[in-house]
């Protein structure tokens, strides 16, 4: 089977998008899911430009990627300085990242205008910054900024940009749609051109999606022999976007017979893009193709009968192979739906509809495998675990990011897999602020029961929250002193749809850490204090948990 790269910008490319914020923790953690489903290779950012990029380099190092490569992206060194002498651009090379991908301008407009220099120092610019990287990197790509755009400006400038790439010895010549403009019988007749220019020039595809084109742009340039695309997880990027990966992937392996992630990685798909959406505190696309909530859903009488008979009577795939469900949302047509297949081995009746259900199942299994019992638990307190998981998705629990949470809630449903390591007496939280000019001072006390004992203390913080984190911390690492190595990485809240203004509900997630693991929880509630006191409750037994297994 052919085989063709995946490479994801979501980190870099994706954050340019209005409204898609992720800190440090958050593209860690995508990075090491994107790892995990096989992608060639994550972008995580642009070294030199920002702080929390540098600092990411970094942290990367810490992992175990497997054969998951990262890449770092900048542009080609200064009009005025050479490479050596050009801070920013040396910044590739201090990020040791294994792969180096730099963009350079394609368009004699660009070049002109925007660069604002002669069109002979600009080749010169692109060949000498990829020589200079060439020895210095494991891999080197070039990313031909506006190609599509500069092509059909001067044709004949833009073949000379390649030319210089390849002069300076680039592994893969990546034709970016920067604009997003090119339609797909434009893109296809310029792709040839360049294949008849530089026939044995391995070739890439970036394409934004300014006219709803990025997904057909970026297959159709796989046809035509391209081997790499780029894109992001869920489309997300600059203006309208990037090619949603999510969308390009299983048309590559369900549709075109191509090779890109395993069979078992597609079926994890669904799981990424909610992931993602999650992390950055965005509502998913319910519509989006192949993932959305409602791209298999039949609410059509006459289409409900039929997919019931047979789905392919209104599926163009099924949706199990990207990991979704088909769903019914008609009274009279909907009955139980399909049944989990682990559900019917078990016995149970619980409905497939709950993608919520689907995570629980999942977990359960993984819990199992790794478990110190001798029998599995009873089919009634599996039962009653799903049926708890899908009332708390009905309150607004969401369990995508918050692993810790889910675990610890199955844990207790099926038998009490882990005690009670402390008990909440009461806690009071007072934020006072006096005057204009002086910052608010939140104070946290909380009365905690550990075994017999019986602490109350109180804390100040640098806000209401980490007043209350500080104040369980001291009243609770005279027990359990290897809480010290636990860090509060991440924080975010969502209101939940429902009841308008400040009587709306509230998500809370949390995002922690210590010396071995990440471990995500959740809290809801109308009350944002309480929220975060559940979610801060689960990563702190969450860590005692799983300390004391690890000792046993």
């Amino acid at each position: 089977m052919r085989q063709v790269q995946i490479y994801d910008t979501t980190l870099r490319d994706g954050t340019q998008a209005e409204y898609f914020n992720l800190s440090l923790a958050d593209k860690i953690r995508i990075a090491r899911k994107l790892a995990e489903l096989g992608f060639h290779y994550i972008e995580g950012g642009w070294p030199g430009s920002n702080p929390k990029d540098e600092e990411f380099f970094e942290e990367i190092r810490n992992y175990n990627l497997g054969l998951t490569r990262v890449a770092a992206f900048g542009s080609t060194h200064h009009k005025d300085r050479p490479p050596e002498s050009d801070p920013v651009f040396q910044e590739l090379l201090i990020s040791r990242a294994p792969v180096v991908t730099i963009f350079g301008k394609s368009s004699v407009f660009q070049v002109k205008e925007i660069l604002q220099t002669t069109l002979e120092r600009n080749l010169a610019l692109i060949t000498d910054s990829l020589a200079y990287l060439k020895p210095r990197v494991e891999e080197l790509f070039y990313d031909a900024e506006h190609f599509f755009d500069g092509f059909k400006e001067d044709r004949e400038y833009a073949l000379k940009t390649l030319e210089a790439a390849v002069t300076g010895g680039a592994d893969c010549l990546v034709l970016c749609d920067t604009n997003g403009g090119t339609l797909t019988s434009e893109l296809i007749g310029i792709i040839k051109a360049v294949i008849k220019r530089l026939p044995k020039a391995p070739l890439g595809i970036h394409a934004h999606n300014d006219s709803e084109m990025a997904v057909a742009n970026s297959l159709a340039a796989v046809e035509l022999g391209c081997v790499q695309v780029q894109g992001t997880v869920n489309g997300f990027g600059e203006r309208c976007g990037n090619a949603n990966l999510i969308s390009v992937i299983p048309a590559l392996k369900l549709k075109m017979g191509i090779g890109c992630l395993a069979d078992e990685s597609l079926k994890r798909l669904t799981e990424l893009s909610r992931f993602v959406y999650e992390l950055a505190n965005i509502h998913p696309n319910r519509y989006q193709p192949y993932v959305g909530q409602s791209a298999f859903a039949h609410k059509g009488g006459v289409h409900a009968a039929a997919v019931k008979r047979n789905p392919k009577a209104y599926e163009h795939v099924n949706p199990e192979v990207v990991g979704n469900v088909r769903a019914i949302p008609v009274s009279d047509l909907s009955g139980r739906g399909n049944i989990l297949l682990k559900a019917q081995e078990m016995g149970l009746e619980a409905a497939d509809h709950d993608r919520a259900v689907q995570a629980a199942m999942k977990r359960l299994d993984e819990l199992l495998a790794v478990s110190d019992l001798k029998l599995p638990p009873p089919e009634s307190s599996i039962k009653m675990a799903l049926e708890k998981i899908k009332e708390l998705e009905a309150e607004g629990y969401q369990f995508e990011t918050a692993d810790a949470s889910l675990e610890l809630l199955l844990m207790g449903a099926l038998g009490g897999y882990y005690k009670e390591y402390f008990k909440l007496v009461s806690y009071r939280v007072i934020d006072q602020k006096a005057g204009e000019d002086v910052p608010p001072t939140p104070e946290a006390s909380i009365r905690v029961k550990v075994g017999l004992h019986e602490v109350h203390t109180a804390a100040l913080g640098n806000g209401p929250v980490d007043a209350l984190y500080n104040a369980m911390l001291k009243a609770l690492v005279r027990f359990y002193p290897r809480l010290t190595e636990m860090r509060l990485e991440d924080y975010k809240v969502r209101v939940l749809p429902g009841m308008a203004g400040t009587s709306a509900k509230v998500r809370v997630n949390i995002e922690s850490r210590d010396a071995n693991d990440w471990w995500g929880t959740v809290g809801v509630s109308s009350d944002i204090i309480e929220a975060s006191w559940q979610a801060l409750v689960d990563s702190i037994n969450y860590k005692l948990y799983k300390d004391e297994k690890r000792s046993k």
